[in-house]
C-alpha cells in the first residue's frame, strides 16, 4: 500500500469519534469483575473510536420503544484483536441501526487479553464476560420487553471468537445461585459470526443454535475458507447455518450508517430476513 493511502487510512481512524449521547452502560458486576480486583480503578483509554484497558466490563443498551420492540435482542462483540475495541463500525452505529428495527442491542464491552501488560485470557475472562452479559439481559428480559428464547450474539472478527464460543459452550444457570443474575441460562438462541477469527477452534454439534456468517472473499484465508468450512459443519451437524460470503469485501467491513453502497454494507438487512425466516424475528 502507498505511505500516501496508509496516511489517509490512519488520519480517517483517528477522526472518528465516539458518539456524545451514548446510553448508560450497565456493570455486568456492579462489585466489579471476578479477576480484575487489582486494576478495577484504572480509566479506560480511549483513541477515537477505539478503547482499550476495560477493567470494568458493561453492556450498552439500544432498547426500542415498547410499541416497536418485537422481543428480539442480540449482543454485539466488537472486534479488535483482542487488544482493543472496534466500538464505531463494529459497535454502537450497527446497535442504534437494530433498535430503529424494534430490536433491541446490547454492545458488550469485554476485557482484552491481548491488550499491553493483560493478564487476562479469552476463555477465563472476556467469555466470562459474554457468558454473564446473556444472563443479565435475560434476567431483565421483562422490563426491557425481550422474549425469552430470541436472545442472540453478534460478533466481528475477535468478538466473533466470543459469539462461536458461546454457542459452543454453555450452561443452563445455577438453580440456587444466591446472585438472581447467576441463575440465568447462558446459551445464546442464535448466533452471527461476521469475519470472526480462530476458526479452525469452532466446532459443530447437533442442538447448538443456528448460525448465520458473513464474510469477504478478499478475507485472510482463515477467515473466508474457515467460514466455508464452518458452514459445512454445521451442515453435518443437522444445525441451520446461513453463509454470505462477498466477493469484493475484505476484512472489517463492519457496518458504517454512510458506507457506499454494496452488497457488503447491506448485510444487515440479509441478517434481518434470516431472523425472520428463522422464526427469531416477529
Amino acid at each position: 500500500m502507498k505511505p500516501l493511502l496508509i496516511a489517509a487510512l490512519f488520519s480517517t481512524a483517528a477522526a472518528a469519534e465516539l458518539p456524545n449521547d451514548l446510553p448508560p452502560a450497565i456493570p455486568l458486576w456492579p462489585a466489579g469483575a471476578p479477576g480484575s480486583e487489582a486494576r478495577a480503578a484504572e480509566p479506560e483509554k480511549v483513541e477515537g473510536s477505539n478503547v482499550c484497558n476495560v477493567h470494568k466490563p458493561t453492556i450498552t443498551p439500544y432498547i426500542p420503544a415498547a410499541d416497536q420492540a418485537t422481543g428480539t435482542a442480540v449482543i454485539i462483540c466488537p472486534g479488535g484483536g483482542h487488544r482493543k475495541l472496534c466500538l464505531g463500525h463494529e459497535g454502537y452505529a450497527l446497535a442504534e441501526w437494530f433498535r430503529d428495527r424494534g430490536i433491541a442491542a446490547f454492545v458488550l464491552k469485554y476485557r482484552l487479553a491481548r491488550d499491553e501488560g493483560s493478564t487476562y485470557t479469552i476463555q477465563d475472562h472476556a467469555m466470562a464476560d459474554a457468558r454473564r452479559a446473556i444472563r443479565l439481559i435475560r434476567s431483565r428480559a421483562a422490563e426491557w420487553h425481550l422474549q425469552g428464547d430470541r436472545l442472540g450474539i453478534l460478533g466481528f472478527s475477535a468478538g466473533g471468537e466470543l459469539a462461536a464460543f458461546a454457542a459452543m459452550t454453555n450452561d443452563p444457570g445455577q438453580k440456587d445461585a444466591a446472585d438472581p443474575i447467576e441463575r440465568q441460562s447462558s446459551r445464546p438462541d442464535f448466533q452471527a459470526l461476521i469475519y470472526p477469527g480462530t476458526s479452525a477452534l469452532f466446532e459443530a454439534e447437533k442442538g447448538m443454535p443456528p448460525l448465520f456468517i458473513a464474510a469477504g472473499y478478499g478475507d485472510r484465508p482463515d477467515i473466508s475458507e474457515g467460514m466455508a468450512t464452518l458452514y459445512l459443519k454445521y451442515k453435518a451437524a443437522g444445525v441451520k447455518a446461513e453463509l454470505h460470503m462477498y466477493a469484493n469485501a475484505g476484512h472489517g467491513f463492519g457496518y458504517k450508517p454512510d458506507a457506499k453502497p454494496s452488497a457488503a454494507a447491506r448485510w444487515p438487512e440479509r441478517f434481518t430476513e434470516w431472523l425472520t425466516d428463522s422464526g427469531l424475528l416477529k
